[in-house]
């Protein structure tokens, strides 16, 4: 039998095609539907399809029927679940309330759901949703085709709001020729019932021809993500500029004015209008679906509904919010010693210190230890940093590498993960990527690591917290950096999990665990993370990985900085001036003037840390160190605005870095822009991102060109005063390398600091002023 290519799988890469030994089952029209416990319970029947070119029902099997349950929660969320999973299968294949993804706010509470006459009909007297079981009108002449097989045809609302309905898509050219499907799954034996954990379903969506689309993670990508399609697994990215991810979510939102979260942590792909652009279309490796439908009138607000539901993100401590100073790496605690005390002489203001991976007995070899030549006495190192302001940040990674002291310990106590019987050790790079690869990952070691700490086994996590972390947390260690968690060996076994399955979801137990023994021990909740999926933001914060330091590296981490804010993020941060140099990735010398434009980006993000593969030190570039210490003094100036801005992204749907189609969802143009963003409610910002040099060549003469879109409004210049209306575009702005394009509206109050400080340590909150922009306002002036 040849192998059959329907057109629904062709966007799959799990495997685009089906194979001999699979089957399609297609939804058909509901045989029953009843009330069941303040649900509605929808039975469907599937009908096997003939393995052949073109789509035709197999006849001779019969249906399968199963459940699809509607739920409806208050405020605005409407839940579709069913699953073709064997029944006792695992705890995913049930319909859950809590899990390590799903925490739900004391907001969230089900609503009793009445089915009447075609109509779900929720307790406060909303329709969420309707059910046409009527024949389609047909003007018959024809028998050149075949008629449609049957399929659902439901629609949800999940807000009440009947003018924007979620309607599945029965998506065909032709009757045989379908592009997508509203329901289906695909069974591995053929006409047997659904057993093997390789099966997996699909879901689709009907979409507008000009509907645009956000979200699903920390996407390289532009803005509207319409016409693409995405593979939910998490990677190492491998930079900025690729398809690859690090923070795949779930999680998109539609520029009708709703969010759909897929609530997996299976593998799966989204295809957003691309595969058909009159359907979204989701594919889950399991025969699972778990849809939550989130509608709201803002997308705060729908943003907010999906923190109900996953969790909202904790407030940081106010030095996090300070600079971070970091290179790639710094080898002594004399070392060390040396740069915080230039900073501190020079006033530089900083208040985290960041030791990468030189700390060890070996540069990466992670053993949780100082070395102790090269850090005799690592208290009275960490004290005495503490004395001076700076709080110290470590690097680690959730592997144990071979020759590490701690690995006889982990494989005898099963805390790491183990081969399958007969393999051998495999390296974190094991993970393969979406073209079913091994992917080198970013390790710039050579070691080979024996296993992955399993977080699905308490004592393993216990383990990790309390012996490897806690001493180091004892000693007055602030923040763990929680790198890598994309990958881990998936040649080897879990004690609670496949490692398919456990893939995405790891990055959310390995910063779990950091993050409550730093909270546990020093009272301050923080990780620094690389990793995420759905739930991640209860354990702040991330950062954007290892960018280009060059103009496209600076572009795509700020494209990658909005799209996880509209994914459910408050907190973000980026390597300034970019992590890796080009062409030679470890010493090459940093373009001086991308160091000063990323800096000022860093100004103005929840988050400013300096790191990467090379001096990152501003005195190391003098033509333009004092551009970067003025800089420096603003952010520290603006730790008031950003605390309180903080504050309120921990409690509402707001990120820090918002893209401007947050305030202004009706406005087109924006769901097209990814080069300016607001910062809290306030600021809009608009960064540089290329250089014109000035005649004489040199770095601090350099000319910014950007054009600038400025939404309906007036808007006042922050450091110039001057007044432009809003709602159209200025081109070809020229911006001096010292200044960067930063507006605020009319009337609005920004908290600032009065004085100049060397760390947050130095800060009275109490003591900030309030700059009003009024008629008289005429910019705020910046100095060295």
């Amino acid at each position: 039998m040849k192998q059959t290519n329907y057109h629904l799988f062709d966007f799959m890469d799990f495997d685009p095609a089906l194979q001999k030994d699979e089957a399609l089952w297609k939804a058909y029209a509901p045989s029953k539907i009843e009330e069941r416990d303040g649900d509605i319970v929808v039975t469907i029947p599937y009908q096997k399809q003939l393995h052949q070119e073109d789509m035709a029902p197999d006849m001779a099997v019969p249906q399968q029927s199963y459940d699809l349950v509607i739920r409806a929660y208050e405020p605005n969320i409407v839940r579709v679940f069913t699953t073709m999973s064997a029944v006792g299968g695992s705890s995913a294949d049930t319909l859950q309330e809590s899990d390590d993804m799903l925490q739900f706010s004391p907001e969230v509470k089900r609503m009793a759901l009445r089915y009447l006459h075609g109509d779900v009909i929720a307790t406060n007297g909303k329709r969420v949703a309707t059910i046409d079981l009527s024949t389609p009108h047909l003007d018959h002449w024809s028998d050149l085709l075949p008629a449609p097989q049957p399929a659902p045809f439901i629609t949800f609302y999940p807000d009440g709001d009947e003018r924007k309905g979620i309607a599945l898509s029965d998506d065909h050219f032709s009757p045989p020729r379908y592009d997508a499907l509203p329901l289906g799954f695909c069974s591995v034996c053929g006409d047997a019932i659904a057993t093997k954990e390789n099966e997996r379903a699909t879901i689709s969506f009907r979409c507008e021809a000009d509907e645009c689309f956000v979200g699903t993670g920390e996407r390289f990508r532009k803005i509207d993500l319409s016409g693409q399609t995405f593979y939910l697994k998490n990677q190492d990215g491998q930079g900025v500029n690729n398809r690859r991810c690090y923070k795949n979510i779930p999680f998109y939102m539609s520029s009708r004015m709703y969010g759909a979260f897929f609530h997996t942590s299976d593998y799966c792909k989204l295809s957003l209008a691309d595969h058909s652009s009159r359907s979204v279309q989701f594919m889950n490796d399991r025969a699972t679906l778990d849809v939550f439908l989130i509608g709201g009138k803002t997308p705060e607000e729908i943003l907010r509904g999906y923190r109900m539901l996953t969790g909202f993100p904790p407030m940081l401590p106010l030095w996090s919010f300070g600079i971070w100073m970091s290179r790639m790496t710094y080898f002594s605690a004399d070392e060390v010693n040396d740069i915080c005390d230039r900073l501190r002489a020079e006033h530089y203001p900083c208040d985290v210190i960041h030791l990468d991976t030189g700390w060890f007995r070996t540069d990466w070899l992670c053993e949780w230890k100082f070395n102790p030549e090269r850090f005799p006495d690592p208290q009275a190192f960490v004290q005495g940093l503490a004395d001076k302001g700076f709080k110290v940040s470590l690097w680690q990674l959730p592997y144990v590498a071979q020759g590490a002291e701690q690995l006889e310990e982990a494989k005898a106590n099963g805390y790491i993960s183990t081969p399958v019987s007969g393999e051998t050790a495999g390296r974190e790079t094991c993970a393969e990527d979406s073209n079913g690869g091994d992917t080198d990952g970013s390790n710039f070691s050579a070691l080979d690591y024996a296993g992955t700490i399993d977080f699905t086994y308490d004592k393993a996590t216990d383990w990790y917290k309390n012996a490897l972390l806690k001493p180091l947390l004892d000693m007055g260690v602030k923040c763990i950096k929680t790198d890598f968690g994309e990958n881990i060996h998936m040649d080897h076994q879990y004690h609670a999990s496949t490692p398919e399955r456990l893939n995405n979801i790891y990055a959310l137990l390995y910063q779990k665990a950091a993050y409550e023994i730093t909270k546990d021990v020093t009272g301050d909740g923080i990780v620094w993370a690389r990793a995420a999926w759905a739930g991640c933001q209860r354990y702040p914060l991330h950062w954007g990985g290892d960018s280009e330091s060059s103009w496209a590296g600076l572009a795509g981490s700020l494209k990658g900085g909005l799209h996880f804010g509209l994914s459910g993020f408050a907190f973000w941060s980026h390597d300034v001036p970019g992590f890796h140099s080009t062409p030679d990735f470890m010493n090459s010398p940093i373009d001086e003037q991308v160091y000063v434009r990323w800096t000022q980006f860093g100004v103005f993000s929840s988050h400013m840390r300096y790191h990467g593969t090379c001096k990152r030190e501003p005195w190391h570039y003098p033509a333009i160190a004092p551009i970067v210490k003025k800089w420096w003094k603003l952010r520290y100036k603006l730790l008031p605005y950003i605390i309180e801005q903080a504050e309120e992204s921990t409690r509402s749907g707001y990120p820090m870095l918002r893209a401007l189609l947050i305030h202004h969802p009706n406005d087109r143009q924006v769901w097209h822009i990814d080069d300016e963003y607001y910062f809290g409610s306030d600021f809009l910002v608009c960064p540089v991102m290329n250089a014109t040099p000035h005649s004489d060549h040199r770095s601090e003469n350099a000319v910014g060109v950007r054009d600038i879109y400025l939404p309906e409004g007036l808007w006042v210049n922050f450091f110039t005063g001057e007044r432009l209306a809003g709602g159209r575009w200025y081109y070809g702005v020229e911006v001096p390398l010292d200044q960067m394009p930063v507006f605020v509206r009319e009337g609005a109050c920004i908290k600032m600091y009065p004085d100049d400080v060397d760390s947050t340590d130095d800060m009275d909150l109490s003591r900030a002023i309030t700059i009003e922009i009024g008629k008289d306002f005429a910019g705020v002036v910046i100095t060295a």
